[in-house]
This record gives structure tokens, sequence and C-alpha cells, in this order.
């Protein structure tokens, strides 16, 4: 009897012993993930707000004539004032 249980409980504790090691490792891999995440979502934050920077200056080059694209100019002023239509129109709802 005793040969068994003996390799049944050394089994046993390494098996707790790996249960053990990969729950640390899991908290240790969802904390990087969380930073990971973070740091993502700043980034496209940087993206989102030197996009506009590019538009506000494309728009203001193209109204100065700086810009040898008048057309473009105008596509963009339509284009802004249907986005703003199209927020006049969500909020009237």
């Amino acid at each position: 009897m005793e040969d068994i249980v003996s390799p049944l409980k050394s089994k046993i504790e390494t098996l707790i012993s790996r249960y053990e090691s990969l729950k640390e490792e899991n908290v240790s891999l969802k904390e990087e993930l969380s930073k990971c995440a973070h740091k993502l979502e700043n980034r496209n934050n940087r993206i989102n707000e030197l996009e506009k920077q590019l538009n506000n200056l494309q728009l203001k080059e193209a109204f100065l004539g700086t810009s040898p694209d008048k057309a473009k100019a105008g596509k963009m002023v339509a284009s802004l004032i249907r986005e703003i239509d199209s927020c006049i129109s969500m909020l009237g709802q």
C-alpha cells in the first residue's frame, strides 16, 4: 500500500508545485498585458492627435493658398460640414 501512495503523493506535490508556478506566471502575464494595452491606447490617442493636427495644417495651407490643390480644401470643408451636420442630427434624436 505504501508503494502505491508514495509515488502518487510525489506526483501530487509536483502538480501542486507546477500549478503554483503557472498561477504566478499567469498573474505576471496579465500585468504585462494590461501595461501593453495601456501603451497601445496611449499611442492610438497620440496617432489621433497627430492626424487631427495634420488635417488642420493641410486645411490651413489650402486656405492660405500655399497648397497647390484648392479643390482639396473644398472637399475637406465639405467633409467637415457633413460631419457637423451628422453630429447635429444625432443630437436632435
